[in-house]
């Protein structure tokens, strides 16, 4: 058996007043909570997180089912011939505009000749200008031709003997157009409203 100089019990209360605990114990604590806050702070972030991943993975699902829809629902064979059909039409249209540009540019070149002849027959007359007795008649008979050369119809009025009626077909257009002669306007403007509806 050991034996003490001093009394077990004194040495004993020595010993544990030379212990300071409590510092010791307050770091603990404060370990512990920040442990604690730590760990709170940890699920939170997993739990943001995981809805997050959640939300993701459900717009992926939208987003793979619309690209298998319009996946399905394109036909490129289908696209390609449309297209082609479409290249198609547009140059046959493109042709026809300019069919009728050139149509267009020739019917004016004659109708400019037509006017411009039909100008120097009102400005001579028959045979030179020389309007006496039946050549009157002539230079009628050769306007009512000329006239119905173009698709102008004129009409005589049974009360006057007058020629007061024109009867135009643009055969152009496809229309008719009659036009009633009562000599209140002037021969120009009658001239004009005639190259106007052919």
């Amino acid at each position: 058996m050991v034996l003490f100089d001093d009394d077990p019990v004194n040495l004993i209360r020595e010993t544990t007043t030379q212990f300071h605990i409590p510092p010791d114990r307050a770091a603990l604590s404060r370990i512990s909570t920040s442990l604690s806050s730590l760990h709170t702070a940890r699920q939170d972030r997993l739990v943001t997180q995981h809805s997050t991943l959640q939300s993701l993975s459900r717009r992926l699902n939208s987003l793979q089912s619309s690209v298998g829809f319009e996946a399905e629902r394109h036909d490129g064979a289908g696209h390609a011939a449309e297209m082609l059909r479409m290249d198609r039409e547009k140059f046959r249209v493109g042709k026809r505009v300019c069919e009728a540009e050139g149509d267009g540019e020739r019917l004016g070149a004659e109708l400019v000749g037509r006017r411009v002849e039909l100008e120097g027959l009102e400005r001579e007359g028959v045979e030179g200008g020389r309007r006496v007795g039946g050549e009157a008649e002539d230079e009628i008979v050769l306007k009512l031709q000329f006239y119905r050369s173009l698709g102008i119809d004129v009409s005589r009025d049974a009360t006057t003997g007058d020629y007061n009626r024109a009867v135009i077909r643009s055969t152009s257009r496809g229309d008719v157009n009659v036009v009633n002669v009562d000599g209140k306007l002037s021969g120009s403007f009658y001239a004009k409203l005639f190259w106007d509806s052919l």
